[in-house]
Protein backbone atom coordinates (compact mmCIF):
# COMPACT_ATOMS: atom_id res chain seq x y z
CA UNK A 1 0.00 0.00 0.00
CA UNK A 2 1.20 3.67 -1.02
CA UNK A 3 1.93 5.83 1.53
CA UNK A 4 1.98 9.89 1.80
CA UNK A 5 5.55 11.31 2.09
CA UNK A 6 5.75 13.99 5.00
CA UNK A 7 8.93 16.33 5.21
CA UNK A 8 9.19 17.90 8.88
CA UNK A 9 12.22 20.55 8.92
CA UNK A 10 12.72 21.41 13.02
CA UNK A 11 15.45 21.58 14.88
CA UNK A 12 13.95 20.54 18.55
CA UNK A 13 14.35 16.87 18.69
CA UNK A 14 11.55 16.13 20.97
CA UNK A 15 8.83 17.96 18.51
CA UNK A 16 10.27 15.92 15.43
CA UNK A 17 9.72 13.01 18.02
CA UNK A 18 5.81 13.62 18.93
CA UNK A 19 5.65 14.19 15.01
CA UNK A 20 6.71 11.26 14.32
CA UNK A 21 5.07 9.70 17.21
CA UNK A 22 1.52 10.91 15.88
CA UNK A 23 1.86 10.04 12.41
CA UNK A 24 2.96 6.68 12.69
CA UNK A 25 0.11 6.18 14.62
CA UNK A 26 -2.17 7.44 12.07
CA UNK A 27 -0.69 5.36 9.70
CA UNK A 28 -0.23 6.20 5.95
CA UNK A 29 2.97 7.85 6.12
CA UNK A 30 6.08 7.77 5.71
CA UNK A 31 8.64 10.49 7.06
CA UNK A 32 11.89 12.64 6.40
CA UNK A 33 13.42 14.86 8.70
CA UNK A 34 15.76 18.23 8.74
CA UNK A 35 16.72 19.90 11.40
CA UNK A 36 17.90 23.33 9.27
CA UNK A 37 16.01 25.45 7.06
CA UNK A 38 19.21 24.69 4.07
CA UNK A 39 18.95 20.84 4.43
CA UNK A 40 15.14 20.94 4.91
CA UNK A 41 14.98 23.46 1.42
CA UNK A 42 17.23 20.33 -0.08
CA UNK A 43 15.26 17.72 0.99
CA UNK A 44 12.38 19.51 -0.25
CA UNK A 45 13.55 20.18 -3.87
CA UNK A 46 15.28 16.32 -3.89
CA UNK A 47 12.39 14.66 -2.24
CA UNK A 48 9.20 16.34 -3.73
CA UNK A 49 7.11 15.37 -0.26
CA UNK A 50 3.09 15.58 -0.68
CA UNK A 51 3.24 18.17 2.72
CA UNK A 52 5.99 19.82 4.38
CA UNK A 53 5.76 20.79 8.48
CA UNK A 54 8.10 23.75 9.01
CA UNK A 55 9.38 25.49 12.33
CA UNK A 56 10.15 29.11 12.22
CA UNK A 57 12.74 29.35 14.02
CA UNK A 58 15.81 27.34 12.19
CA UNK A 59 19.19 27.57 12.33
CA UNK A 60 21.35 28.06 9.17
CA UNK A 61 18.45 29.21 7.03
CA UNK A 62 15.34 30.89 9.06
CA UNK A 63 11.70 29.13 7.84
CA UNK A 64 9.90 32.05 6.26
CA UNK A 65 13.24 32.11 3.99
CA UNK A 66 12.78 28.50 3.02
CA UNK A 67 9.01 28.38 2.55
CA UNK A 68 9.53 31.76 0.60
CA UNK A 69 11.86 29.86 -1.49
CA UNK A 70 9.95 26.43 -2.15
CA UNK A 71 6.71 29.39 -2.80
CA UNK A 72 8.68 31.19 -5.45
CA UNK A 73 9.83 28.18 -7.79
CA UNK A 74 7.12 26.63 -9.86
CA UNK A 75 8.69 23.17 -9.09
CA UNK A 76 7.83 23.34 -5.36
CA UNK A 77 5.43 26.06 -5.45
CA UNK A 78 2.06 23.22 -5.18
CA UNK A 79 3.76 21.61 -2.04
CA UNK A 80 1.21 22.38 0.79
CA UNK A 81 2.90 23.63 4.40
CA UNK A 82 2.03 23.87 7.35
CA UNK A 83 3.98 26.09 9.63
CA UNK A 84 4.77 25.51 13.56
CA UNK A 85 4.85 28.98 15.10
CA UNK A 86 5.47 30.43 18.85
CA UNK A 87 2.59 33.00 20.34
CA UNK A 88 4.92 35.68 20.08
CA UNK A 89 5.57 35.56 16.36
CA UNK A 90 2.08 37.09 15.15
CA UNK A 91 4.02 39.00 12.38
CA UNK A 92 5.96 35.99 10.82
CA UNK A 93 3.02 33.69 10.68
CA UNK A 94 1.13 36.63 8.74
CA UNK A 95 4.54 36.71 6.67
CA UNK A 96 4.39 32.81 6.15
CA UNK A 97 1.05 33.47 4.94
CA UNK A 98 1.40 35.95 2.40
CA UNK A 99 4.35 33.73 1.50
CA UNK A 100 2.04 31.17 0.51
CA UNK A 101 2.21 28.91 3.49
CA UNK A 102 -1.24 26.72 3.49
CA UNK A 103 -1.57 26.96 7.64
CA UNK A 104 0.22 27.59 11.16
CA UNK A 105 -0.07 25.89 14.20
CA UNK A 106 0.37 27.66 17.40
CA UNK A 107 3.52 25.57 19.88
CA UNK A 108 2.79 23.92 22.01
CA UNK A 109 0.08 22.48 19.83
CA UNK A 110 -2.41 19.55 20.49
CA UNK A 111 -0.74 16.39 17.88
CA UNK A 112 -4.74 15.31 17.24
CA UNK A 113 -4.99 19.13 15.62
CA UNK A 114 -2.16 18.92 13.60
CA UNK A 115 -3.28 15.14 12.18
CA UNK A 116 -6.52 16.70 11.24
CA UNK A 117 -4.72 19.94 9.90
CA UNK A 118 -2.65 17.42 7.32
CA UNK A 119 -5.45 15.60 6.27
CA UNK A 120 -7.44 18.10 5.91
CA UNK A 121 -5.66 19.95 3.30
CA UNK A 122 -4.28 16.56 1.51
CA UNK A 123 -7.94 15.79 1.03
CA UNK A 124 -7.97 19.39 -0.65
CA UNK A 125 -5.73 19.38 -2.83
CA UNK A 126 -7.27 15.97 -4.58
CA UNK A 127 -9.38 16.28 -7.61
CA UNK A 128 -10.79 19.52 -8.03
CA UNK A 129 -13.33 19.82 -10.66
CA UNK A 130 -13.40 23.05 -12.76
CA UNK A 131 -16.22 25.44 -12.85
CA UNK A 132 -17.40 28.05 -14.81
CA UNK A 133 -15.89 31.48 -14.77
CA UNK A 134 -17.26 34.37 -11.83
CA UNK A 135 -17.46 37.95 -11.65
CA UNK A 136 -18.45 40.12 -9.31
CA UNK A 137 -17.44 43.89 -9.81
CA UNK A 138 -13.93 44.27 -10.68
CA UNK A 139 -13.35 40.85 -9.67
CA UNK A 140 -13.35 38.18 -12.15
CA UNK A 141 -12.28 34.49 -10.88
CA UNK A 142 -11.73 31.28 -13.72
CA UNK A 143 -11.34 28.14 -11.95
CA UNK A 144 -10.04 26.33 -15.25
CA UNK A 145 -6.93 28.41 -15.38
CA UNK A 146 -6.86 29.56 -11.29
CA UNK A 147 -6.72 32.70 -12.25
CA UNK A 148 -8.03 35.76 -10.50
CA UNK A 149 -7.99 39.19 -11.86
CA UNK A 150 -9.12 42.62 -10.90
CA UNK A 151 -10.10 45.15 -13.40
CA UNK A 152 -7.97 42.86 -16.11
CA UNK A 153 -5.08 43.27 -13.70
CA UNK A 154 -4.36 39.74 -12.72
CA UNK A 155 -3.78 39.01 -8.88
CA UNK A 156 -1.76 36.52 -7.80
CA UNK A 157 -3.09 34.30 -4.31
CA UNK A 158 -2.66 31.13 -3.05
CA UNK A 159 -4.63 28.16 -3.58
CA UNK A 160 -6.24 28.81 -0.17
CA UNK A 161 -6.90 32.42 -0.55
CA UNK A 162 -8.16 31.23 -3.92
CA UNK A 163 -10.48 29.00 -2.91
CA UNK A 164 -11.54 31.10 0.00
CA UNK A 165 -12.33 33.86 -2.56
CA UNK A 166 -14.48 30.84 -4.87
CA UNK A 167 -16.51 30.05 -2.53
CA UNK A 168 -17.67 33.69 -1.04
CA UNK A 169 -18.33 34.35 -5.06
CA UNK A 170 -20.53 31.23 -5.57
CA UNK A 171 -22.33 32.14 -2.46
CA UNK A 172 -22.55 35.75 -3.46
CA UNK A 173 -24.71 37.67 -1.23
CA UNK A 174 -25.04 35.07 1.23
CA UNK A 175 -23.53 34.96 4.66
CA UNK A 176 -20.81 32.74 5.46
CA UNK A 177 -19.81 31.42 8.86
CA UNK A 178 -16.59 31.15 10.16
CA UNK A 179 -16.96 27.32 10.83
CA UNK A 180 -18.53 26.54 7.16
CA UNK A 181 -15.38 28.40 5.92
CA UNK A 182 -13.10 26.33 7.83
CA UNK A 183 -14.98 23.04 7.16
CA UNK A 184 -15.85 23.74 3.37
CA UNK A 185 -11.71 25.50 2.66
CA UNK A 186 -9.73 24.06 4.89
CA UNK A 187 -11.93 20.86 5.53
CA UNK A 188 -11.85 21.53 9.40
CA UNK A 189 -14.49 20.58 11.96
CA UNK A 190 -15.53 23.41 13.46
CA UNK A 191 -14.56 22.24 17.08
CA UNK A 192 -10.86 23.38 15.80
CA UNK A 193 -10.05 26.80 17.47
CA UNK A 194 -8.54 28.65 15.19
CA UNK A 195 -7.85 32.22 13.36
CA UNK A 196 -7.30 31.20 9.79
CA UNK A 197 -9.68 32.29 8.39
CA UNK A 198 -9.78 35.74 9.85
CA UNK A 199 -6.21 35.87 8.47
CA UNK A 200 -6.79 35.02 5.31
CA UNK A 201 -9.60 37.19 4.25
CA UNK A 202 -7.18 40.31 5.41
CA UNK A 203 -4.64 39.39 3.46
CA UNK A 204 -7.31 38.70 0.57
CA UNK A 205 -8.60 41.98 0.93
CA UNK A 206 -5.00 43.45 1.10
CA UNK A 207 -4.40 41.96 -2.49
CA UNK A 208 -7.27 42.90 -3.70
CA UNK A 209 -6.87 46.08 -2.75
CA UNK A 210 -10.12 48.90 -3.49
CA UNK A 211 -12.20 45.55 -4.91
CA UNK A 212 -11.86 44.14 -1.46
CA UNK A 213 -14.76 46.74 -0.34
CA UNK A 214 -17.26 43.62 -1.61
CA UNK A 215 -16.34 41.04 1.23
CA UNK A 216 -18.40 42.14 4.07
CA UNK A 217 -17.46 41.24 7.68
CA UNK A 218 -20.73 40.25 9.48
CA UNK A 219 -19.71 40.62 12.84
CA UNK A 220 -19.66 37.43 15.30
CA UNK A 221 -20.89 35.80 12.61
CA UNK A 222 -18.96 35.14 9.46
CA UNK A 223 -17.96 37.05 5.65
CA UNK A 224 -20.17 38.00 2.24
CA UNK A 225 -19.36 38.90 -1.08
CA UNK A 226 -22.23 41.74 -2.27
CA UNK A 227 -23.97 40.88 -5.33
CA UNK A 228 -22.28 43.61 -7.13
Amino acid sequence: MSSTKILIIEDEQDVVDLLALNLRKAGGFTLSTASDGASGLRKAREEMPALIILDLLLPRMPGLEVCKALKSDAGTRQIPIIMLTAKAEEIDRIVGLEFGADDYVTKPFSPRELILRVNAILRRGKGETAEEKMSIGAITLDPARHHVAVAGKPVRLTSVEFKLLSMLMKRKGRVQARDRLLNEVWGYESLIDTRTVDTHVRRLRKKLGKAAVGIETVRGFGYRIRES
